[in-house]
């Protein structure tokens, strides 16, 4: 599996307080397939891997928010340094909502931003190898 390259659209998330229902529509929909996440999984959220049909691996992701949460849907852009990205996106207006910079092994860094508009969107690093 190769990452995409850095600055492109690299995953996206539903979070819903009804993913078995989120599942159906966009399964439905889009004739997309849900894996659950075992890295994710195994640490107790509900977090399931989604995949177009006839692709090769995951582009996305249902996150069931168990109703703590809004429900919502974010895109994530793949970024090379985490920490710069923040403070440029600050820099050019933007607001740093949350950032992970210590996630579980297997699991990428990331942050959580809004842009000037008030938009919410993800970055992240792919998982150490």
């Amino acid at each position: 599996m190769t990452n995409p390259a850095a600055g492109t659209l690299a995953w996206f998330e539903v979070a819903s307080d009804d993913p078995d229902g989120a599942q159906k529509f966009y399964g439905s929909l889009f004739d997309w397939t849900f894996e659950s996440s075992g890295s994710l999984t195994s640490g107790g959220l509900d977090y399931r891997n989604i995949t177009a049909s006839g692709a090769q691996q995951p582009m996305g992701g249902i996150f069931g928010t168990g109703g703590q949460l809004p429900n919502h849907a974010v895109f994530y852009i793949l970024v090379t340094d985490l920490e710069a990205t923040c403070a440029q996106a600050e820099q050019l207006g933007g607001t740093l909502i949350s950032k992970n910079t210590d996630p579980a092994p297997g699991t990428p860094a990331f942050a959580y931003l809004r842009d000037p508009s008030g938009n919410q969107f993800g970055i992240f690093t792919p998982p150490a190898s």
